[in-house]
């Protein structure tokens, strides 16, 4: 009797929670204050989006630097509070799109700050992190098993990102801060998700090969 090498399962950790692409610090944050809170995770995420979002639509290019930080600083200590708050409700699933929101338009929030090509950096930055989106999902359904940890932590998580924007912005390091974190993560995401998609073939070729073999026996 032969054995076939097969995925690792699915992990137990809700799927949605893997959508959140959450780093080291908010998931320090959930662990420290999301269970003492106990409200559904969309209710900090929202909380936490809401004067980031205002401050984008009233100020925009015009908001100061300190301003700005204090935006991002509220939109990540509340949404990674978020990441260790009950995932129940009818709206569990909202969590993710205002996460995603926050982040996307608090990037390019801080590159028009910086001015200049800095738009173009932060689409360069978005385009990174939406194949890093594509493939927190599709490797999941295809593979039932997420991404490697290390790659969502070298990246730093959405909260992380922001933060590293805003550091960018202060340190006066964008645009050019921006285009070099977008081929950086580009490079750490499909690289390892083009190694990730050849050991599943590779998988599939033993188990057909054996498969074929049994049959002739």
């Amino acid at each position: 009797m032969t054995t076939t090498a097969s995925p690792e399962p699915a992990p137990d950790a809700n799927t949605l929670e893997i959508y959140r692409d959450d780093g080291p610090l908010a998931r320090a944050l959930g662990a420290a204050l999301g269970g003492a809170i106990g409200l559904p995770a969309i209710v900090p995420v929202v909380v936490g989006a809401m004067p980031l979002l205002a401050l984008i639509a009233l100020d925009g290019s015009g908001a100061s630097d300190g301003a700005a930080g204090l935006a991002v600083a509220w939109f990540a200590l509340a949404g990674g509070i978020s990441s260790g708050s009950p995932n129940t409700g009818p709206l569990r699933w909202a969590a993710i799109p205002v996460l995603r929101l926050g982040e996307y338009a608090g990037i390019l929030w801080l590159a028009a700050l910086a001015g200049g090509a800095g738009p173009a950096a932060a689409f360069a930055l978005l385009a990174a992190l939406a194949f890093r989106h594509y493939d927190l999902m599709y490797r999941l359904r295809y593979q039932a098993t997420p991404t490697p940890r290390w790659v969502g932590d070298l990246a730093g998580g959405w909260e992380g990102r922001l933060i590293a924007g805003w550091a960018l912005l202060v340190a006066d390091a964008l645009p050019a801060g921006f285009f070099a974190l977008a081929a950086a993560l580009g490079a750490v995401f499909v690289g390892e998700s083009i190694a990730s998609w050849t050991r599943i073939q590779d998988i599939q070729a033993v188990v057909s090969y054996e498969d074929e073999e049994a049959e002739e026996e």
